[in-house]
C-alpha cells in the first residue's frame, strides 16, 4: 500500500466546537463533509482521544466553521494541538452562542454550521458523527476556504496524530528530507524554500534563520525544533 495515494484525497479545515455539562471545546477537522441534502446533513470523523468527542457524544449537538486561508496560525496551533481537558482553550478566540446550545467559532471562520447528531458510527480510532444542520451562515461570499492540501503545501504543516488522515509511516517518509522539524505541530523547515511570509529567502539554512524566527504554524521559537 502507498500511503503517499492518501494525500491526494480533498478535505478542508474546520474548527469544530461543543459543550456538555458546563465544559466546552474546539478542534480542528479536516472531514467534514455534507452526505445528504434534503434534509442536509454533515458527517463528522472525531477522534476518541479528543475531548471535545465526549461533548459531542453527551450534547448530541456540535458546529462546524469553515476556515478561510487567512485563519492565524495562532489559531490552528490553539485548536489542532492543545488540549481543552486541562484549561479553556476557546477564551481567545471569537464565538458566538447558537440557539442549539453549541458554540460557534467566528474567529478565522468564513461559513459556519450548526448541528444535531442524527447518528454515530464506531469507526475503531474515530466515531463519525452524522449531524443535521438546524442553522448555517455564509460570513464571507469572497473569501476562499482553507483546504489542507494548500495548509500542507502552502503553509507547510502537518496533521496531528488524531486526524483522520494522520500516517505515522507517511510523515516519517516526507520528514526524512527535512532537516529541522518542529517538535509541537509537526511543521517540517525546508531550507529550499524557506519562509518567505517571514522575510527569509529560499536556500537559507536553518542554523542560519535570525533569533526571531517563529514556526509559522504554532509560533514555537526554533528550540522547540529537532534535527531529523
Amino acid at each position: 500500500m502507498n500511503r503517499e495515494a492518501l494525500y491526494k484525497l480533498s478535505y478542508g479545515l474546520y474548527g469544530v466546537l461543543a459543550q456538555n455539562g458546563g465544559r466546552r471545546n474546539g478542534f480542528i477537522a479536516n472531514t467534514v463533509f455534507q452526505v445528504s441534502s434534503d434534509p442536509a446533513q454533515l458527517a463528522l470523523a472525531c477522534s476518541k482521544d479528543n475531548f471535545s468527542y465526549g461533548l459531542i457524544q453527551g450534547s448530541g449537538r456540535f458546529s462546524a466553521s469553515v476556515l478561510g486561508r487567512d485563519a492565524s496560525a495562532g489559531l490552528i496551533k490553539v485548536l489542532g494541538y492543545e488540549s481543552g481537558r486541562d484549561r479553556e482553550k476557546l477564551a481567545a478566540f471569537k464565538m458566538m452562542e447558537h440557539a442549539s446550545g453549541s458554540p460557534v467559532l467566528l474567529d478565522g471562520a468564513i461559513a459556519w454550521f450548526a448541528c444535531e447528531v442524527t447518528q454515530a458510527m464506531d469507526l475503531g480510532s474515530h466515531v463519525l458523527f452524522v449531524g443535521k444542520v438546524v442553522d448555517s451562515d455564509l460570513l464571507d461570499p469572497a473569501a476562499e476556504p482553507l483546504t489542507y492540501a494548500y495548509y500542507r503545501d502552502v503553509k507547510k504543516g502537518r496533521a496531528p496524530k488524531n486526524a483522520p488522515t494522520f500516517s505515522g509511516v507517511g510523515h516519517a517518509i516526507a520528514e526524512e528530507a527535512e532537516k529541522y522539524t518542529c517538535s509541537l505541530c509537526g511543521y517540517a523547515y525546508d531550507p529550499a524554500l524557506g519562509d518567505p511570509e517571514q522575510g527569509i529567502l529560499a536556500g537559507t539554512p536553518f542554523e542560519k534563520l535570525p533569533p526571531n524566527w517563529i514556526c509559522p504554524i504554532c509560533q514555537a521559537g526554533q528550540s522547540e525544533f529537532q534535527k531529523r
